[in-house]
């Protein structure tokens, strides 16, 4: 299940959180240099890391689901959020150039809808990234960050799942290499860890960051029998969050995903 929007906006206004925007969004950025001209959408909680477009795309619009819950983003402009239904989107065919899909994959209860209507709404040669914890890395083994909550995917995992959904994977990199930690000579060794970490131990980084291009001559598969998996209802409260926000008893609720 899906965390709660508002900690999710708090945790990114952390010190930690600005922090992992910069050293996740290092790798999106190598893969999508630019979008000049080109119009994004982010599915999840993506608005951290779709904020270097915001004065380069023709558009950019951030999807929050409803579990999740919505709030206004960008901050400093006219809101562009909208909340969905993550296997329904309000939106046309084949609209977007972009989506961009964070805190999204990891959280649903159906990861092959979400990317069908990913497919959907992108336009034929449209490009994906998809950003989720590496079941390998220590980050999906912490409740530090809202990687720690979800379910983590491998590599093949993730690959498979995009590949079943009809998008042909283009580029893979792992982010994300120093340890779950606040203390202050770790955040600040933070770069060294990334570079040191891509050299030596690749496949243990923390998040699987995995661009995919849309593909159209395939069919769709029908029928068949989805998988019945048991999912935990996270709760993820940042530490620091501001006094005025409502206190979240830890409940985890078990319910069948179809």
């Amino acid at each position: 299940m899906y965390l709660d929007v508002v900690h999710l906006r708090a945790f990114y206004d952390l010190p930690l959180g600005r922090l992992l925007r910069s050293l996740i969004g290092a790798p999106i950025r190598k893969m999508w240099p630019d979008m000049d001209g080109k119009s994004v959408l982010g599915i999840g909680y993506a608005g951290p890391f779709m904020r270097p477009y915001l004065d380069s795309a023709e558009r950019a619009i951030a999807a929050m689901p409803a579990p999740q819950g919505a709030v206004p983003w960008p901050r400093e402009r006219d809101s562009t959020s909208v909340l969905v239904e993550d296997d329904d989107l309000p939106l046309p065919d084949a609209y977007f150039d972009r989506v961009m899909l964070v805190h999204a994959l990891d959280h649903c209860s159906d990861p092959a809808a979400l990317l069908r209507e990913a497919w959907r709404v992108l336009a034929p040669g449209g490009r994906l990234i998809a950003v989720v914890p590496n079941r390998r890395g220590l980050w999906a083994q912490s409740e530090l960050s809202p990687f720690g909550y979800g379910r983590p995917y491998s590599g093949g995992q993730l690959k498979d799942l995009l590949k079943s959904c009809q998008f042909n994977v283009l580029d893979d990199r792992e982010a994300l290499f120093m340890p779950p930690s606040r203390k202050r000579a770790i955040l600040r060794a933070a770069r060294t860890w990334e570079s040191i970490g891509r050299r030596i131990w690749p496949v243990f980084g923390g998040i699987l960051v995995v661009e995919a291009e849309k593909v159209v001559f395939q069919s769709l598969p029908s029928g068949g029998q989805k998988s019945r998996l048991r999912v935990l209802r996270p709760v993820f409260i940042p530490e620091g969050v501001a006094t005025g926000l409502k206190p979240v008893r830890s409940v985890h609720r078990r319910v069948d995903a179809r």
